[in-house]
């Protein structure tokens, strides 16, 4: 079960503040220190945060009301500076991870395919590292939450989507076929250069099937990972302007997907590309799902309620 807390003035004020845009430096602590602490009310941001403005990663709200807190370790609001997590350090991979598109994030860089560590998480947790899912044997992919395609801009840029705190175990066919299909679609035919979208990805559940396995499996690396059940993504799209809060209406685009971590349902084909349409849903469909799982999604809480009731409600037409 997830921690979360209730939604309060002054703790949705940390949350924007700990909210960092693409744009701001990393983490420059040294490896084995916490990249937060356990602050005593009333908590301040740190240096390197700022207040909610446009292109922030988590501008459409914090889905499980994460915490920079270790004691919330199922729970814990990571800053990876190009997106933002939270991290559950049970599972060993993130709960949802969020993040801010448009044409200036998609460059020439190439992929960087520095799957590593995340030197920074609280004392004490457990480091995934490029070799945990041992793919060769499990036959699951190191599966990108926010998409090397997606940071393109840099190299620095690129290379953050190679920690392993943004992967999840996910079955090859899946990975390779009707996700990274669903990834292009989103870049040229929902972004072009003149869109932006606002993009959050997350999973639950434990049991998946990959191409190496006659059946399902819970957990890799001794228990230390877990393999989802279900692969979730959800994204609202919105011309280029600006107070983008503010231009989010009832009639804003929004793509919601909730796809089986089982490698047998998929093909990389061409027209495997294009299965994620086969598993088109409602944010709010999806949001009763994972509750049953654990998971306490609440979706766009940034977003009015009325407008955000709307926007859960619509299923996406391609």
């Amino acid at each position: 079960m997830i921690k979360s807390i209730p939604i309060t003035a002054g703790t949705a004020i940390l949350l924007l503040l700990f909210s960092c845009t693409k744009q701001s430096a990393p983490s420059t602590s040294p490896p084995g220190t916490p990249d937060t602490v356990v602050l005593n009310p009333p908590r301040v941001g740190y240096k390197d945060t700022i207040s909610m403005t446009d292109n922030n990663n988590m501008l459409p709200g914090n889905p499980t009301m994460a915490m920079p807190d270790s004691t919330f370790e199922n729970n814990y609001l990571l800053n990876q500076t190009y997106y933002i997590a939270a991290y559950s350090r049970s599972r060993g991979i993130p709960v949802w991870t969020s993040w801010h598109l448009e044409s200036g994030d998609i460059g020439g860089a190439g992929r960087q395919d520095n799957f590593r560590p995340y030197p920074y998480l609280p004392v004490g947790w457990y480091q995934v590292n490029a070799g945990s899912y041992k793919g060769s044997v499990t036959g699951f992919d190191r599966g990108h939450n926010c998409p090397s395609g997606d940071r393109t801009s840099s190299q620095t840029a690129n290379g953050s989507t190679f920690y392993m705190t943004n992967m999840i175990p996910q079955a090859s066919s899946l990975n390779q076929g009707p996700w990274e299909g669903l990834e292009d679609y989103i870049r040229t035919s929902l972004i072009g250069s003149s869109q932006e979208a606002y993009i959050i990805m997350g999973s639950f559940g434990s049991g998946g099937l990959s191409a190496n396995q006659a059946d399902t499996a819970s957990t890799l690396d001794s228990g230390r990972i877990t393999v989802p059940a279900k692969v979730w993504k959800v994204v609202l799209v919105l011309p280029k302007g600006n107070n983008d809060l503010s231009r989010i209406n009832a009639n804003t685009a929004v793509l919601t997907v909730n796809m089986p971590n089982i490698n047998t349902l998929y093909s990389t084909t061409a027209t495997g590309k294009k299965e994620w349409q086969n598993y088109l849903t409602t944010i709010d469909a999806l949001e009763a799902e994972a509750r049953l799982h654990g998971v306490p999604l609440r979706l766009l809480s940034n977003i009015p309620p009325a407008i955000a009731s709307a926007l859960k409600s619509k299923r996406y037409k391609p």
